[in-house]
């Protein structure tokens, strides 16, 4: 399941062991693209909290933008327990995905 990001939930999220954000906004063609490849990961990595921070929702995400600078979106961001371990531009495909999970949080 992907989690809706919000500022409320945002550091609870990457405080976990394994977490991946996707930075979006409504009017993003990729960022709709980017949906059910997220979706599809999310079950493939049960382990992973993998959620969607929707930064045209007013109000929702005004500590994050503060936090962090996208210039383009979808951004992928990865973390463990607070630490941004990668950062990437734009739409990524399940297998690169999976296989960028796989690198930064290996199965045990």
């Amino acid at each position: 399941m992907v989690e809706n990001i919000t500022d409320e939930n945002f550091e609870e999220v990457i405080q976990s062991s394994a977490s991946l954000v996707a930075y979006g906004i409504g009017s993003c063609v990729p960022c709709a693209a980017y949906d059910p490849i997220l979706e599809s990961t999310s079950t493939q990595f049960p382990q992973i909290r993998i959620g969607k921070a929707k930064m045209h929702v007013p109000g929702k995400c005004r500590e994050i933008k503060k936090r962090h600078q996208f210039v383009t979106y979808p951004t992928t961001h990865l973390f463990s327990q607070g630490t941004l371990l990668h950062s990437q531009e734009g739409k990524i495909e399940e297998v690169d995905l999976a296989a960028l999970l796989s690198t930064h949080f290996p199965q045990e």
